[in-house]
């Protein structure tokens, strides 16, 4: 039965077979065992009958013996549960990179559906809906006490419909509640583009199509500027990216690396592990790389920055990252449902496990949150005059026409840069490292 391994709250990826075997010595202690293995399943049995016979109302057997076995999954930790037919197939279409929803990647904390991140271009992102949101209640139902699944199953609904959701936030007093229209969520991996001289590739998740959407905007942009060569580097933007395919993230870290291991994950067993190693060939040809990461950058996204941080090959910038560091086995099960199992932890190259701690920039900087337009400064908003407004002003004659017109190129792209400082803080700041570290580039190399 193929297995499929899992680097995000939810997605799926590439294969683990687990075996284990029984000591000769340990039979009596597994005999003993059994018996209380055994007697535990006879309860099982007895409470399921009880139910089915005496229970208030009537019950369905199916959903009773689903709701235990997702019951005794969840039990194990936030990633673990049972996937209905219904659910492995919704995930299984997810991994291609389409499908109906918020748009949102949720987990469990304390028993409220915490928001891994929102995705780029989607209803909730559209609504305002941040990283490290609290849902405490749909449609004015609360999600308190409900598993992660069921939760999440109060969230779907017909495409085009409407759902009101509870917030609660950081630095807010009041909860809010936010309207989301629900969509079909067509999910772009990767969106490429050049800020002054810098490529900026904004990887939104890891599915089928991310590093081949990577490679293809890498070279687009490049052959736009002219070659690599005339870049001052990479922008790899992971903020709010909660995961997904382990080999996706496996191959965009490969492609800015010549060696070296990648990621290794550990199971219970020691034969359980594996270890991934960068193949030659660095897409960047060695330009410098910045990664953005923050508290919505998640499993996927954190092999990625943590590969690149232990080989110096990219220095870190924004906020901690969010610490998933486990890996899930989807098992397919009978009726077309499926397992999900938390069955290792990954760690990078330097060994680390970022379970909890999640991975920590080189450079610590906040992304500013929107503050409201001041009516008192529109009057210090006024352009400013200079001399060559005033009427009758002297030409500068010590200039040719190319002279002027770069003076003014120089002038627009530095208006453009302060201009994204206003709209995107972290990625400004991105931008400004890459300019400085092509300063120090010697000429003629």
């Amino acid at each position: 039965m193929k297995k499929l391994m899992m680097a995000a709250a939810g997605g799926s990826v590439l294969g683990l077979v687990a075996t284990t075997q029984v000591a000769g010595p340990l039979l009596a202690q597994e005999a003993g065992s059994n018996a209380s293995v055994y007697e535990q399943l006879d309860l099982f049995g007895d409470i399921f009958e009880r139910i089915r016979a005496g229970y208030v109302e009537e019950v369905d057997e199916k959903d009773l013996i689903e709701a235990a076995i997702n019951g005794m999954l969840t039990s194990l930790d936030p990633h673990s549960s049972y996937l209905s037919a219904d659910d492995a197939a919704a995930m299984r279409v997810q991994t291609r990179g389409e499908f109906g929803g918020l748009g949102i990647e949720v987990t469990q904390e304390e028993g409220y559906v915490k928001v891994v991140s929102p995705i780029d271009g989607t209803p909730a992102d559209a609504a305002g809906i941040l990283a490290g949101d609290f849902i405490t209640a749909v449609d004015g139902e609360s999600v308190l006490g409900l598993t992660l699944d069921d939760a999440v199953e109060l969230m779907r609904g017909p495409v085009g419909s409407e759902i009101i959701i509870t917030v609660v936030r950081e630095g807010e007093i009041e909860p809010l509640e936010v309207s989301i229209i629900r969509d079909t969520i067509k999910l772009t991996a990767v969106r490429h583009r050049t800020e002054g001289d810098a490529i900026v590739l904004r990887v939104t998740t890891f599915n089928d199509q991310t590093f081949p959407n990577l490679q293809e905007g890498l070279k687009e942009q490049a052959e736009a500027a002219g070659g690599i060569e005339n870049v001052d580097g990479i922008v790899l933007d992971l903020r709010n990216n909660p995961g997904g395919l382990l080999n996706q993230a496996i191959y965009v870290s490969d492609a800015f690396l010549d060696a070296g291991e990648i990621v290794s994950t550990r199971g219970r067993e020691p034969e359980d592990g594996d270890r991934y190693n960068a193949q030659p060939g660095d897409l960047a040809e060695g330009k410098p790389i910045v990664v953005l990461i923050n508290g919505g950058s998640a499993s996927a996204s954190e092999i990625v920055a943590g590969a690149l941080q232990d080989h110096r090959r990219a220095i870190v910038v924004g906020t901690k990252s969010f610490g998933k560091g486990s890996v899930q086995t989807v098992v397919p099960l009978a009726s077309d449902g499926a397992m999900r199992l938390t069955t290792a932890r990954y760690y990078t190259p330097s060994g680390r496990s970022i379970q909890a701690l999640g991975i920590s920039p080189d450079i610590i900087v906040e992304q500013p949150r929107p503050v409201m337009d001041d009516p008192e400064a529109e009057e210090d908003d006024r352009p400013q005059r200079s001399e060559a407004d005033l009427r009758g002003s002297l030409d500068n004659d010590s200039l040719t026409e190319d002279e002027i017109q770069q003076i003014e190129d120089d002038r627009a792209r530095a208006e453009a840069a302060a201009q994204l400082r206003e709209d995107d803080y972290q990625l400004a700041y991105a931008i400004d490292i890459l300019k400085g570290l092509n300063a120090l580039v010697p000429a003629d190399e």
